[in-house]
């Protein structure tokens, strides 16, 4: 798989790409100077996109990106020096949002010291979901998470209520998401609104939500809002000791990923093994 490191001018990704190639874990392009990557099929790309106009063919980013929506490329990986609201622009601007998705999301994908896999959603995009994004967010998370780790998705639709245990427009929210979910897709095992708590623990559950067939089994958390995510997903990587892999963008029409600022160069090349697999699911899928 060709996965475009975008950040190719970064010493880090540098390594990453020597780390990979060297592995054999994908097929890092580095992506030092844009204009030497810009192919007629990227240039045509760029001005069929609904927001040609925003799109530079000097930023990397968006360079890369289009590589992936022209098929130069199988994913890309930036953002190592970029907010991520940068990436996000880059992954709407030329790549766009798979098709019946309507809301492209984040997620992070945690490995507890035990090797228990979760994933959360959404840790780094969307600020203040609608019941309509909150419900898209919890479908793409849900993707993601059987995607990556192989096992049935069980979400929880986390709130400061349990099944009525407190009231409020916030709790409605969260409870008009699941439905919303429930009618969508019928097959996908999910229930809210619930604390935390009551998600992850099977003793509180049985007191919280007996009956409930998430309760106290959660292995994919979707949070109300953007603060709450982000906030959690730091917990639980830095006091409670997992291995954090994201942002990873979800909801797009071809694979990119974002990291994180503060990365390393194993954390580009983690990231970028990721992209790889999820775009060879993809391949086979179609």
């Amino acid at each position: 798989m060709r996965v475009v490191l975008a950040d190719g001018s970064d010493e880090r990704a540098k390594v990453a790409a020597r780390l990979l190639d060297r592995e054999g874990l994908a097929a890092p392009v580095l992506l030092d100077d844009p204009a030497s990557f810009c192919s007629r099929a990227l240039q045509t790309e760029a001005e069929t996109s609904p927001w040609s106009e925003r799109i530079d063919l000097g930023d990397p980013l968006h360079v890369a990106a289009l590589m992936v929506a022209a098929g130069e490329a199988d994913a890309c990986v930036g953002g190592a020096s970029r907010p991520t609201a940068d990436v996000v622009r880059a992954a709407l601007y030329c790549i766009g949002p798979a098709p019946g998705v309507e809301t492209i999301s984040s997620c992070f994908l945690l490995v507890l010291p035990d090797g228990t896999p979760i994933t959360y959603g959404d840790c780094g995009v969307v600020a203040e979901p609608d019941p309509g994004q909150l419900a898209s967010i919890a479908v793409s998370t849900a993707a993601t998470h059987e995607q990556l780790v192989g096992e049935t998705a069980r979400v929880a639709m986390l709130s400061y209520s349990t099944k009525g245990s407190a009231g409020g427009s916030r709790v409605e929210r969260v409870r008009e998401a699941t439905e919303i979910v429930r009618h969508r897709m019928p097959s996908l095992a999910i229930d809210g609104e619930m604390q935390f708590d009551a998600a992850w623990d099977q003793q509180v559950a049985a007191a919280k939500a007996p009956g409930s067939e998430i309760a106290g089994r959660a292995n994919v958390f979707v949070f109300p809002d953007l603060d709450s995510g982000n906030i959690a997903y730091k917990i639980t990587q830095r006091l409670g000791g997992a291995r954090a892999y994201g942002p990873l963008l979800q909801g797009t029409a071809g694979v990119i990923h974002d990291l994180s600022r503060g990365c390393n160069a194993d954390d580009i090349a983690t990231v970028a093994v990721i992209a790889a697999c999820q775009a060879t699911c993809e391949g086979a899928e179609s």
